[in-house]
């Protein structure tokens, strides 16, 4: 965990399954300058990415439409972060579209986890 002042009862940590963690480590150190320390083979914590957090080896997926938690990232320049997605290998699985405060769009990880990205700026209508 990081030297970062914690704060009472916030959201410290994030962990989530993936079935390929080199990949997943990949992926997120490319598209978003994600950092990694692995422990074991099994087991690698992520931070440079405001919350801390860790990939554990495992066969399932975290995927909103079966009720898991989505994990939202802000981006500046939404179509830029999508484009690196996209290249990176990630599978866009919900387009840029609006809702109240900006815009956003889904997509999963090479591990198949659904993850989401959002920006307040711009309000061109897609």
């Amino acid at each position: 965990m990081s030297n970062r002042e914690l704060t009472h009862h916030s959201i410290n940590y994030v962990e989530l399954p993936a079935a390929d963690l080199a990949a997943t480590k990949l992926f997120f150190s490319g598209v978003f300058n994600w950092q990694f320390t692995d422990y074991g083979p099994d087991y690698t914590a992520f931070s440079n990415a405001t919350i801390n957090g860790g990939f554990y080896h495992a066969p399932l997926v975290s995927d909103a439409a079966v009720g898991a938690a989505l994990v939202v990232i802000y981006s500046a320049d939404l179509e830029q972060t999508q484009h690196a997605v996209e290249q990176a290998g990630g599978q866009v699985c919900k387009a840029i579209f609006s809702f109240p405060g900006g815009r956003r769009f889904h997509f999963k990880e090479p591990s198949g986890n659904e993850f989401a990205v959002w920006s307040d700026k711009g309000s061109a209508e897609i």
